[in-house]
């Protein structure tokens, strides 16, 4: 059906959105389907995500598919050459040298799918999460539901009053919020600062 070069190309596909939104469901999803597929993958988290399992890339709904954290981005070029499908989660508490590494593994004829917060609890485009949107050949918003009027949700709003950019947690710390309820909170959020 596709050329043979078109085979052996690789790719780059990213699955962003806010919290609670069933983006690690989706990389788990691609990658078992992979694995059924008889593809050999490798996946990988930063080491800073311990949440449910320092092993396994673990979704809110508890599926689950075993990993290596990592600190750098550069130690998925260590991975053996029969790997053909990378699967990264949490992308957005990587450097930005993950673009060229991703860029890296998709030249060498790898399907990479990452998988990331598109945005931070401020709003604002979270760390290579855009350079990794705008070298992706493929990329998909998902969406969580607005836990206060139940429309699309595509912000995390923080809970608790930390002010750091990188604060792990769940339903006790975020909550997943539509633009007008996100606003709003946004406001609270400043009048009781």
């Amino acid at each position: 059906m596709f050329p043979e070069r078109l085979k052996k190309s690789g790719y780059i596909e990213v699955i962003c959105g806010s919290m609670f939104s069933g983006k690690t469901e989706e990389l788990i999803r691609r990658l078992k389907r992979a694995q059924f597929a008889k593809q050999k993958i490798a996946t990988f988290k930063p080491t800073i995500d311990k949440r449910y399992s320092e092993l396994d890339v673990v979704s809110h709904d508890e599926h689950s598919i075993s990993c290596t954290p990592i600190k750098s981005p550069s130690r998925m070029l260590q991975i053996d050459d029969d790997v053909q499908v990378v699967g990264i989660d949490e992308a957005q508490f990587f450097d930005e040298s993950i673009i060229e590494v991703a860029q890296t593994l998709a030249n060498s004829g790898r399907r990479v799918i990452i998988a990331g917060l598109d945005t931070d609890y401020l709003g604002k485009p979270f760390g290579p999460m855009p350079g990794l949107m705008a070298i992706a050949e493929d990329v998909q918003k998902v969406h969580a539901i607005c836990v206060r009027c139940g429309n699309l949700a595509n912000h995390s709003h923080r809970l608790s009053q930390s002010k750091k950019l990188v604060v792990l947690g769940e339903k006790d710390i975020y909550e997943p919020l539509c633009r007008e309820c996100y606003n709003k909170a946004m406001l609270e959020d400043k009048e009781q600062d």
